[in-house]
């Protein structure tokens, strides 16, 4: 999975096909007519309350997608983290959320070579013992 660029509609055509889920049973729970679900499948992104209609039919939370680019691309700096600790409305989050595919995705950079352990680390703001505890559990895989 290319976390990097997410086509949000290609992803949930994929799931459509896996799920076998009929084009009638989709046109009534989204309240729309198949040309309207065929066009969904061409965009590259969606507004949040049709993502949100889609994670249900589909039971998968594809909002995770974009949680995981943020993970991988887009780590939270030193300087945001005291920023963040300041009183906010939005809710707070203490730990990010690895998915298997994200962990995945790292032992392979490292199994490859593109990466080091301390580039890992620098980079995704993984903590040394999270990494060590993934080698040693998923490095055999």
């Amino acid at each position: 999975m290319n976390f990097k660029n997410i086509h949000i509609g290609q992803m949930i055509e994929n799931a459509v096909i896996e799920k076998k889920i009929e084009i009638l049973r989709i046109c009534n729970f989204m309240k729309c007519s198949e040309v309207e679900i065929l066009k969904m499948y061409q965009q590259k992104n969606f507004p949040t309350d049709i993502l949100l209609k889609w994670s249900k039919l589909l039971e998968y939370d594809f909002f995770r997608l974009y949680s995981q680019h943020l993970i991988l691309y887009a780590p939270v700096a030193a300087k945001e983290k005291e920023q963040r600790i300041k009183k906010t409305t939005l809710p707070q989050f203490r730990k990010n959320i690895y998915t298997k595919e994200v962990i995945d995705f790292i032992l392979e950079q490292m199994k490859t070579g593109e990466m080091t352990k301390s580039e890992v680390m620098e980079r995704y703001k993984i903590p040394k013992t999270t990494l060590y505890k993934w080698i040693e559990k998923y490095g055999n895989n």
